[in-house]
């Protein structure tokens, strides 16, 4: 046992765990100089990030020594422990910003939906692993799966958070297109959804709250609303925009420190980012991010099993679809859903599950080599 935990630490990948490192001090930095013109604010806040990061980090180094495989005969209990979590929190979860998305656990508040992305992956790399078809899933193969999905994707919505639903079906696609799906099937998927897309629309439209629905059609045009529905967007650019090349420097950014950005802090962290360190700092995140993901998809490709794969394959999806959306909504080419950019957002639940999908693809990575089977 010494012997094979010295083979898996001599295995780390060093510049892996570096872009971890430097993402995770840029996430503190940023939160801390968000928080900082709070009343009392970077005193509770950065150290309750910082309690979540030191937690995520430990479960991360825990789940390196781990062997992945073990999770897969557990894939669908933990399934049934998603839906529990959200069915609990919608009985009895707290609410707060028009959402009921979180659950008391003693002195801590988690949020059920993020720990219910890496279960939902956990049961769908099981089932794609388990299932036997080599050749490309028909539509009526994907059925199951698919309701699989769909359950907690309702569940969530009705919370309501329409950011983590979408994220879902997203993680399932991603999913789905590496484990196989016919060409056929594929064309009639895409084809059937462009079709009913309106009607499906319609129905999800009814069901947003009013908020939402501002939200989704004033990303398009912020300026129609200025200091109502577009005002989020419209300080999050003029953020990003006046950082220029090389920032206004540390603390100095005059939309966040000026109480100018909402939700700083959270949905709008990466504009504090650019506002302060400017295009440089801007153009490290996305390469850092673009390391982590390019490595999470060689880990998938490298991966001794198909479950392994697809495991490396939703957490790669998860990670790198929150990425795209949270900054997206920065920029303005996407709406404002409240999905958190990945270990830079405060957020305790979001960080420590980014941190244990990492600990999750550590593993796949280091048991590639046939030594550890």
């Amino acid at each position: 046992m010494v012997d094979r935990h010295k083979r898996i630490i001599s295995n780390f990948d060093v510049s892996f765990l570096v872009s971890v490192g430097l993402l995770i001090a840029i996430g503190l930095t940023a939160v801390y100089s968000a928080t900082y013109s709070m009343s009392g604010g970077t005193h509770t806040l950065f150290k309750k990030q910082l309690l979540w990061i030191i937690f995520g980090l430990a479960t991360m180094a825990a789940l390196a020594f781990f062997d992945y495989r073990r999770l897969e005969r557990w894939g669908y209990v933990l399934y049934v422990m998603a839906i529990l979590l959200l069915l609990a929190t919608l009985a009895v979860g707290h609410s707060g910003m028009g959402a009921q998305r979180w659950l008391h656990l003693g002195p801590f508040t988690f949020q059920p939906s993020e720990v219910a992305k890496l279960f939902i992956i956990v049961a769908l790399a099981k089932y794609f692993a388990e299932d036997g078809i080599t050749r490309g899933h028909t539509l009526r193969q994907l059925v199951k799966p698919l309701l699989l999905v769909m359950l907690p994707v309702g569940l969530v919505v009705k919370q309501p958070d329409l950011g983590t639903g979408l994220m879902f079906l997203f993680i399932f696609c991603a999913v789905v297109i590496v484990a196989g799906i016919r060409i056929k099937s594929f064309l009639l998927l895409f084809t059937a959804s462009a079709i009913s897309a309106p009607a499906v629309w319609g129905i999800l439209w009814k069901h947003l709250k009013d908020y939402q629905r501002k939200r989704l059609t004033m990303f398009l045009s912020p300026e129609r609303d200025p200091s109502g529905a577009g005002y989020h967007i419209i300080q999050s650019k003029i953020a990003i925009g006046s950082g220029s090349i090389f920032g206004k420097g540390f603390l100095h950014g005059t939309q966040s420190q000026l109480n100018f950005l909402p939700e700083r802090h959270t949905d709008f962290i990466f504009s504090v980012i650019s506002e302060e360190w400017g295009f440089i700092g801007s153009i490290t995140v996305l390469a850092v991010y673009l390391f982590i993901v390019l490595w999470g998809i060689e880990t998938a490709h490298k991966a001794k099993d198909r479950f392994g794969a697809l495991l490396a394959v939703g957490a790669v999806a998860m990670i790198f679809f929150h990425i795209v959306i949270n900054i997206g909504m920065t920029v303005g080419i996407m709406p404002v859903v409240g999905v958190p950019l990945p270990l830079v957002s405060y957020g305790g639940t979001s960080a420590l599950t980014t941190l244990i999908a990492l600990g999750l693809l550590t593993s796949v990575n280091l048991r590639r080599f046939k030594l550890f089977y």
